[in-house]
């Protein structure tokens, strides 16, 4: 899967759209079970993350890891540890390869760190249609960047 997901010269950045389809494919599977485990949980640490995450995209600073210890944490509670694997799999893929598609543009960290909190409101709320958008949300500037 990490050597897959590696970007090839000249592959226009196929093996991450791939890898970045199937973590969309993934989180909205997952969006029913995420939305049970965490139904009017409260979480200090996730909602410092969440905080992090958007200060730091307010001063224009990266939150590379705040971004996958938030992906971690939503999914610890889940009975399957295989997707934290699968996910961990994933962001070894995406700190390798993403830098190679130059730094994010101020808007997009903005955007992506406030889809994490509507992730998180979404998922403690147990609104798994607003999770499934606040997914969608999460991806699209990472998506526009590999178009």
């Amino acid at each position: 899967l990490l050597f897959r997901g590696l970007l090839n010269p000249g592959d226009d950045h196929r093996g991450l759209r791939d890898i970045v389809e199937v973590r969309i494919t993934l989180d909205n599977a997952l969006t029913e079970p995420v939305t049970q485990a965490w139904k009017n949980r409260q979480d200090p640490e996730l909602d410092q993350i969440v905080e992090q995450m958007d200060l730091r995209a307010q001063k224009g600073e990266l939150f590379t890891d705040q971004d996958r210890r938030f992906h971690m944490r939503l999914l610890e509670p889940l009975d399957n540890h295989l997707f934290l694997h699968l996910t961990e799999a994933f962001w070894a893929v995406h700190t390798l390869t993403v830098p190679l598609l130059g730094a994010p543009r101020p808007e997009d960290m903005v955007a992506t760190a406030r889809a994490h909190r509507d992730m998180f409101r979404a998922a403690r709320a147990g609104d798994a249609q607003a999770y499934r958008q606040a997914v969608t949300q999460h991806y699209a500037p990472l998506l526009t960047a590999l178009t």
